[in-house]
């Protein structure tokens, strides 16, 4: 039977990564206010999170920095603004993508940096841009995580290949990414023993990072709890691009460890998130999600369809038919 009948007991090695400013921030443009990201942080802190992380290192050749706030580039002054010295056990990360990061610049030594983590985020066709990253990163003294993402789509000969030169690299944790909401508990279950066993072989940890274009976000996650992935990504009411991700509230109140507390996230829930909400920030399960999770689609077109404010869900699931 899997760990995750043990329902009385935890593992603990699990380690839980907060995604609300970087995934959720997909959803607003990274426009957080300072007192909004304080509370997240405290918040964090006072639930026991071990790491938060901050947005992305992205390109400020590539992306105008007058479109965005500033949470999508994670300026180390910045962080440093919001956690001081950091004096505290949660730790600090921020997210580089391969090809939209000038990380060899905006990516200091970990001597001078607030940044603990550098999850780098990669698809199967730029492996070695990502080993690029995680070495230039390892170098520079930071734990180091690598999301492969879009990998209900991939071939499972690929991914084995991708997981064998990511082994040989100076990464900490190998992420299970699923990035459309396409997976199901038992596709996961499997996934999770490929990544497992090369985990062991390469002495690696595994994450997961679930997407609830089926509402599956939650049950992916402890599924892959069950089947020995120790690091879980949640975001707070589930903040993430269109669907959003797995419920930090539901996550925290499923894991056994003492050092866990899902009191402060309804607190921040209620004091912060409500305001997201009725100041026009979309973002959760509807029909058109569902839609583009049960084809195994992008869910850019569902993310137009939401924006443009259509109700006509027929004929979008035509649409997205024809697209398939």
């Amino acid at each position: 039977m899997k760990e995750i009948s043990k329902l009385m007991e935890y593992r603990a090695g699990v380690r839980v990564v907060d995604a609300t400013m970087r995934d959720g921030g997909l959803v607003n443009d990274f426009y957080f206010s300072d007192d909004f990201v304080k509370a997240l942080y405290h918040t964090n802190i006072r639930a026991g999170v071990d790491y938060m992380e901050f947005g992305y290192k992205a390109s400020k050749e590539m992306f105008d920095v007058n479109k965005f706030g500033k949470w999508k580039f994670s300026n180390d002054d910045d962080i440093r603004a919001i956690v001081g010295d950091n004096d505290t056990d949660l730790k600090i990360a921020v997210m580089a993508d391969v090809g939209r990061c000038d990380y060899k610049k905006d990516i200091i030594n970990r001597a001078d940096s607030p940044i603990d983590l550098i999850r780098v985020a990669t698809y199967l066709n730029s492996i070695p841009g990502a080993v690029d990253m995680i070495e230039d990163a390892a170098n520079k003294g930071y734990e180091v995580s690598c999301n492969i993402m879009a990998i209900s789509n991939a071939q499972e000969g690929d991914l084995r290949a991708a997981l064998d030169i990511l082994g040989q690299a100076p990464v900490d944790v190998f992420y299970i990414v699923d990035s459309f909401g396409a997976m199901y508990p038992e596709q996961v279950a499997r996934l999770a023993d490929v990544y497992m066993n090369m985990a062991a072989k390469y002495n690696k940890k595994v994450g997961i990072h679930a997407h609830n274009n089926q509402q599956l976000a939650f049950a992916n996650t402890i599924e892959a709890v069950g089947d020995g992935v120790d690091w879980l990504d949640a975001t707070y009411a589930s903040m993430g691009r269109g669907a959003g991700n797995c419920a930090m509230e539901l996550l925290l109140g499923f894991l056994k460890n003492p050092k866990y507390n899902v009191y402060p996230a309804i607190q921040f829930i209620e004091e912060h998130i409500g305001k997201l909400k009725k100041d026009g920030v979309v973002w959760g399960y509807d029909l058109q999600y569902l839609m583009t999770g049960l084809l195994n689609q992008h869910p850019r077109s569902a993310i137009q369809f939401t924006k443009e404010k259509r109700t006509d869900y027929a004929e979008f699931y035509r649409e997205v038919v024809a697209q398939d």
